[in-house]
Parts: C-alpha cells; structure tokens; sequence
C-alpha cells in the first residue's frame, strides 16, 4: 500500500503545499524527500528490532504521511495531519484498526503535544527527529542564518544506528562546533532527543546521542 501512497495525487500536494508553507515562515525542508526518509527510517527501526513486516508498513505508511497536517497549519500540524491522513486512508483497503494506529502516531508525533505510545509511533518519533542534515536548510546566506538554520547547517554527517543485540538505538552526529555548539544544538533539540529516549523506552531500548564520538546524552 505504501507505494500506491507515494503516488497518491492528494498526499503530494498535501506535503508539497506544507513544505511552501513552512519556506516561506523560514523553517527548514519538509518536502516528500524528508517524508520517503521519515518512512524508510521508521520501518528500517522496526524491522532491525525484529518487528513483523505488517508493523514496518504501518510505520512506514505513517512516517509518509506524518506532515500533511502543514498544508493547513503549523501549529497543531500533528492533530491536522492526523484528521487528514483519516480521510485519505478510510478511502484505501487498511483494516480500521491499523488505519487508528497509522492516524494515532500521526497526531502524537510532535514534542509540544505527543509522545510515543506503542511500536509504530515511536518508530516514526524516532526517524522523524532524528532527520538532521546540513541540505535541509533552505536559506543559502550563512548571514542571514537563525539559530535552526545553524544547527542543521553544522551537522556534516548524520547516522541512526539500531543495535537489536544490545538494544541502544544510537543517533551519531559529526557536528562543526564552529558554525554551532552543543550547548545550541541542545537548546534547539533537547525536548527532541528527549522524545526519542522515552520513544525508544517503548521499542525495549535505549537512545544515545553522540557528538564526534563523544556521548552527550
């Protein structure tokens, strides 16, 4: 299903429309690049911890979806995403009860109202706020940067890695402290991290952030 989603005319536009909005309030890329990130990375955390494919699709279905809720608003684009992707998915063959799952995690996947609460959410809280890359910043005048910018500018090299045997679920940063410290990286992220963390407490694991080889949290 979640390829003939992909190519679904309504979500496309949902998310491209979204993505322009956000352009033009200043806030980094949410373009269907990020969303097909969001989606792959949801199910590749579930399926390396050994979840069935019928709940990698569910996560990947709904890390697609999960920032349609733009086109309207960005505040409470979480509960706007969730109604929509409601509307779209009761349209398809999806059992009720998985489509409820999908629209759940929609609408808990933001930090300022939502929080993880079964497998497919956390997936997609997990791959969704760990999507930090230095070619989401849309602004091209280093200048004119504000503080998100330079935090997802200063990020060379990001890497997710889940590790079943151990259960740590690991996000590696290579970050330019000369354009962004940590202390800023926290101050935009922490409510972030801390989100994957207790995300990562419902998938049985633990969440790390490293910063060039240095644990940091």
């Amino acid at each position: 299903m979640y390829k003939e989603l992909k190519e679904n005319e309504e979500i496309l536009c949902l998310i491209e429309s979204g993505d322009k909005n956000l352009e033009i309030l200043g806030y980094t890329e949410h373009s269907i690049k990020h969303c097909v990130k969001v989606a792959k990375e949801a199910e590749r955390i579930l399926k390396v911890l050994g979840y069935d494919k019928h709940q990698a699709e569910l996560a990947k279905i709904a890390g697609l979806l999960h920032d349609i809720g733009n086109a309207i608003n960005r505040n409470r684009h979480a509960e706007y995403g969730a109604i929509l992707a409601n509307q779209i998915l009761e349209k398809t063959e999806l059992d009720i009860r998985d489509r409820l799952v999908v629209v759940s995690a929609i609408g808990n996947h933001d930090e300022s109202t939502g929080g993880a609460k079964d497998a497919i959410s956390a997936a997609l809280i997990i791959a969704d706020k760990t999507d930090v890359r230095r070619n989401r910043v849309r602004n091209k005048g280093k200048a004119n940067f504000d503080i998100h910018d330079r935090v997802n500018y200063a990020v060379c090299q990001s890497e997710l890695i889940i590790d079943k045997e151990k259960k740590v679920i690991s996000l590696n940063l290579k970050i330019d402290e000369d354009i962004c410290t940590m202390f800023e990286y926290f101050d935009i992220f922490l409510g972030r991290m801390v989100m994957c963390r207790k995300a990562a407490e419902i998938l049985g694991c633990s969440f790390k952030l490293l910063s060039n080889g240095q644990k940091v949290l």
